[in-house]
């Protein structure tokens, strides 16, 4: 196992090269919130990296740590979550082997366009080979999941969760399949170059391998700028947002494909307030700049050669609901901008931490992820070196109001705000995913999550979480997707960490974050890094939906602990919506029912901000009020005693104890039948 550290880096490399993903280069820096600790100088020298001076690692004695191993057999642990069902992804989208020498990964490997005389190392092959049929994210409209795929994706029927079943799968390659969903419209990112118009599985044909009797100097020549050659341009190439029309849920239709320079890694619905006609498509894409023989206008160049270069943006698709079959790019923002001197790559890391130590500052040309938050008119940009505040009152042109970056963070992923939005809990995907980075030797501030408190469009550094469990050496784990669990008084999200699990983290104090609650299983294979794990663990109308990247999909519930009643459980079930797509935030509005005031109560007898014989008296009215079915006398009582938790509001210790006072007073006035 020792050999495993080494192998990631081998394998970042292909995929950089395979695949096109894009290196960061440099921009202008932003306050940074704390120092990164440099790595040793020994560790490039050693297989297996050594905890920097004065910075903690992961938990070796946490139950996680050492779960067995197994796909479908692993240990598990648990706490405050339920597992209810594992769904295996279905035929259609398993790679079938764990055998580099399976021809399955040739086939495969062709079907990506790779040599078959590849002299890239079979471990290697494998785990390209079972990229291109991971599961990626998900999506959701009333009893229906969405499951993107690098394959296609998959719709499930979720009407009963603990008994989830697979609806219909559509083939449709091109990767990542991240999806959202919008009345009877589907989207799709494709980033691959096996993307196809017509969604066929066959690919384009392999590149020819590099001439073996090349001269080396001119092969330095052709390499000096590090970039990806990318593949021969082809007619029939898709690289960008598919729109599918699901009126017929389990026959999807085809009927737009919007082609962008860089492909779509990810992408943000954006639902403007004041445009029912439309919506509105954030594309993010992280890979290499197609040729413009494959597509007129694209240019790779850097700003001062080419102004019109498809690098330091975003692109914004326009699509009209009622025909979406003229969706197309109506501007492409360059939210990296310096807005005092004009320059496009105006923002920059900052210098993070790498294997020889702090590297340079390198320009931030790309967003990974865009978390929109139409009701309070923000943004936030997870932006490969940045993460970014931006203002999308109007979602043609967003503006960037605020940056900031972090030495301790590699690459910054995803965000969430809290509902209220006056936080955004960003992630960084240090080693992109694909390796081990959860370990007792890895830092617990990198490939963490990093929460920011947000005022006046500015964003304040507060604290990182990390998962604390530590895993072993063949497990990918980092940060990744994650949304918010609906428990009114405390800001929760749920979260996945590939092999890592799923953790439930409470960030109410964003100073002091702490975990709530856990699932996980024992790695996939205990001598080989095998891709798999959870991409993403989602909130959606009473349950927790996992996208298990090799095994299928998860559903779980949450069980009562020490750390959350089931008050606060039932609470929470009590927001139900007909959609989510989670990079396209909703406000969160509870009703004004008992359950709801007694979730607020037990908070505030935890955090004792009443006395005790008040919480019991609280309770004991809504008790009255609930078995006399709201009789005239029980709810006069209620709001008696609402006016006096109102007054006790006033003298909270804590301003989190104060709106949990004024708003359980507001349900005991006006309580809903």
């Amino acid at each position: 196992m020792n050999q495993v550290p080494n192998l990631f880096r081998v394998t970042m490399a292909a995929i950089i090269l395979f695949f096109g993903v894009s290196s960061l280069h440099a921009q202008a820096p932003a306050p940074s919130p704390s120092p990164a600790a440099q790595p040793p100088a020994d560790e490039k020298e050693s297989a297996v990296p050594v905890l920097p001076p004065g910075m903690t690692g992961s938990d070796v004695n946490d139950p996680r740590a050492k779960l067995t191993p197994g796909l479908y057999d692993a240990g598990e642990a648990a706490m405050g979550i339920k597992h209810l069902t594992l769904v295996k992804k279905p035929d259609a989208f398993q790679l079938g082997t764990n055998d580099p020498d399976d021809p399955k990964v040739q086939k495969t490997l062709a079907m990506l366009g790779r040599p078959s005389n590849s002299k890239m190392p079979k471990p290697i092959q494998l785990v390209i080979a079972q990229l291109a049929f991971a599961n990626s994210d998900l999506a959701f409209q009333g009893n229906h999941l969405f499951q993107g795929n690098f394959y296609g994706v998959s719709v499930f029927d979720i009407s009963d969760p603990a008994k989830t079943k697979l609806v219909t799968s559509l083939i449709c390659p091109g990767g990542q399949g991240d999806v959202s969903v919008y009345k009877n419209l589907l989207f799709m990112s494709v980033e691959m170059p096996n993307g196809r118009l017509d969604c066929r599985a066959q690919g384009f044909p392999p590149e020819p391998a590099p001439a073996e009797d090349k001269d080396k100097d001119e092969k330095k020549e052709d390499d000096k700028d590090n970039k990806p050659h990318p593949p021969a341009a082809q007619k029939e190439r898709f690289r960008g947002v598919r729109i599918f029309d699901i009126s017929d849920i389990k026959n999807p239709k085809q009927v737009a494909a919007v082609q962008t320079c860089r492909g779509s890694h990810t992408h943000t619905l954006v639902v403007d307030p004041n445009d029912k006609a439309n919506v509105y498509i954030y594309v993010s894409g992280t890979s290499f700049v197609r040729q413009a023989e494959e597509l007129p206008g694209c240019s790779g160049e850097q700003p001062d050669k080419d102004p019109n270069t498809a690098l330091f943006r975003i692109e914004v698709i326009k699509v009209p609901v009622a025909a979406p079959q003229n969706s197309k790019v109506v501007s492409s923002p360059r939210v990296f901008i310096d807005a005092r001197t004009g320059a496009m790559n105006g923002l920059n890391n900052g210098g993070t931490h790498g294997k020889n130590g702090i590297e340079k500052p390198a320009d931030t040309n790309q967003c990974h992820d865009i978390t929109v938050y139409s009701a309070i008119g923000l943004a936030a940009g997870a932006c490969s070196g940045n993460g970014i505040l931006l203002d999308i009152k109007d979602p043609v042109h967003p503006k960037r109001v605020d940056a900031v970056n972090d030495p301790n963070y590699s690459y910054w992923h995803s965000a969430s705000f809290n509902n209220d939005g006056t936080k955004v809990v960003f992630t960084d995907e240090w080693g992109g995913g694909l390796g081990p980075r959860c370990r007792a030797n890895d830092p617990n501030v990198w490939g963490a999550d990093a929460i920011f408190s947000v005022k006046d469009g500015k964003m304040s550094f507060q604290n990182y979480y990390k998962m604390p469990a530590a895993q072993g050496d063949t497990e990918n784990c980092v940060a990744h997707n994650g949304s918010l669990v609906p428990v009114p008084g405390r800001d929760i999200e749920v979260q996945a960490w590939y092999q890592g699990g799923v953790s439930i983290v409470d960030f109410t104090d964003p100073m002091h974050p702490f975990e709530i609650g856990y699932f996980d299983r024992g790695a996939i294979d205990p001598k080989q890094l095998t891709l798999g794990g959870e991409w993403s663990a989602y909130w959606y109308n009473g349950h927790i939906y996992g996208s298990e990247i090799a095994r299928g999909l998860d559903v779980f519930e949450l069980t009562p602990t020490k750390f959350l009643t089931q008050n606060e459980i039932d609470a929470a079930k009590t927001v139900h919506v007909g959609e989510l797509n989670v990079q396209n935030q909703q406000k969160i509005e509870w009703p004004a029912k008992l359950i709801v005031a007694k979730a607020y109560v037990d908070q505030l007898s935890r955090s004792q901000a009443l006395p005790a014989e008040k919480i019991a008296e609280v309770q004991k009215a809504i008790q009255s009020a609930e078995t006399s079915k709201m009789s005239k006398d029980s709810t006069a009582k209620l709001k008696t005693m609402g006016g006096s938790l109102k007054k006790d509001a006033g003298a909270a210790k804590s301003s989190t104890d104060s709106m949990r006072l004024k708003a359980l007073a507001e349900i005991l006035e006006h309580p809903a039948a």
